[in-house]
């Protein structure tokens, strides 16, 4: 959160939420907050609005324990690929 607030955010990691979320939040969700948050991350790339709250913090828990160099040029280049498709996108 701290590094959310100061602006110390990289392309690639978990969205941040908001702040009042955080008491919602699971003992095995807390390593989430233990890696700095991203504009991009796994869930956006692979998922964008198609994956509930609950969804996105398994898949947030499960990118902050692999985190790597390489898996982090997957998501980047996963994102331009699912922005340009249009996928995931929220339908009225």
């Amino acid at each position: 959160i701290i590094n959310v607030l100061r602006g110390d955010m990289s392309f690639v990691g978990p969205r941040p939420d908001p702040i009042d979320w955080l008491e919602h939040y699971r003992e095995k969700d807390m390593i989430i907050l233990t890696i700095r948050p991203g504009i991009s991350g796994y869930c956006q790339a692979y998922f964008r609005n198609n994956a509930s709250v609950r969804e996105k913090r398994l898949k947030d828990a499960w990118y902050a324990n692999n985190v790597s160099f390489v898996l982090d040029v997957k998501i980047f280049f996963k994102t331009i690929e699912t922005v340009l498709k249009h996928e995931n996108l929220y339908t009225n």
